[in-house]
């Protein structure tokens, strides 16, 4: 039996205590994203019965087979594409996403404005900084952040709301969640799409403003 109801109440709660005992408390609480990657349908249908909203997916063909359909009856879902987004999926990506928090690099953007229309569904972008500056790991450089987030506003003119970022495996999360929010202070961007299941309580304590968790609230994961 999965107790989806019970770990989402869990995390909230969780999440609520978190904020109002941080700095950020004045702020709105940080949205609970639900990463469905590789969880069983039944799964995705018993976290949209009790109510929740917003989930996020790592692949794009894995998000069209599971949601294209759902969301043609369910106009108040709000679907993240929250792993790498290649070029030549940006046209299925911009028609199935309310947000995309991966975006990392100038061909994509250019690709994304290219196929930027009154008919696609996302309407908000993230930034993806790679805090770490791992070799294997997407995401624009520190030291060309700054810029990079001024092209993709100034002058390609897309709606960037946030950053996001996955800190490395084996170092200290608080030191990336606390670069991550210095970036978006000095570009004056507020959404903060950082924490998973491991630290999003730290991510919150650094104005994470949704985090992003998959097993603890789903279970594990089918392989």
């Amino acid at each position: 039996m999965d107790n989806i109801n019970e770990n989402r109440n869990f995390l909230l709660s969780k999440i609520n205590d978190i904020h109002k005992n941080s700095y950020f408390k004045m702020a709105i609480i940080p949205k609970l994203i639900a990463v469905s990657k590789k969880q069983e349908d039944y799964k995705i249908d018993m976290a949209i019965a009790i109510g929740h909203k917003f989930f996020g997916e790592n692949r794009v063909q894995e998000a069209k087979e599971r949601w294209e359909s759902r969301i043609k009856l369910l106009n108040d879902i709000e679907l993240r594409l929250i792993g790498p987004l290649q070029t030549n999926k940006v046209k299925q990506a911009l028609k199935l996403f309310d947000i995309i928090e991966t975006l990392d690099r100038e061909k994509l953007a250019k690709e994304i404005v290219k196929n930027i229309d009154s008919n696609i569904k996302t309407k908000s972008f993230y930034i993806q900084v790679n805090t770490g500056n791992e070799l294997q790991k997407g995401g624009i450089v520190v030291e060309e952040a700054n810029n990079f987030i001024n092209y993709c506003i100034n002058d390609l003119k897309l709606p960037i709301i946030g950053l996001m970022c996955i800190p490395p495996e084996n170092e200290e999360s608080a030191m990336h969640f606390s670069l991550l929010k210095k970036i978006a202070l000095k570009n004056n961007l507020i959404e903060l799409s950082m924490g998973m299941s491991n630290d999003f309580q730290e991510a919150i304590k650094f104005g994470a403003t949704s985090v992003r968790i998959g097993s603890k609230f789903f279970g594990d994961r089918q392989y």
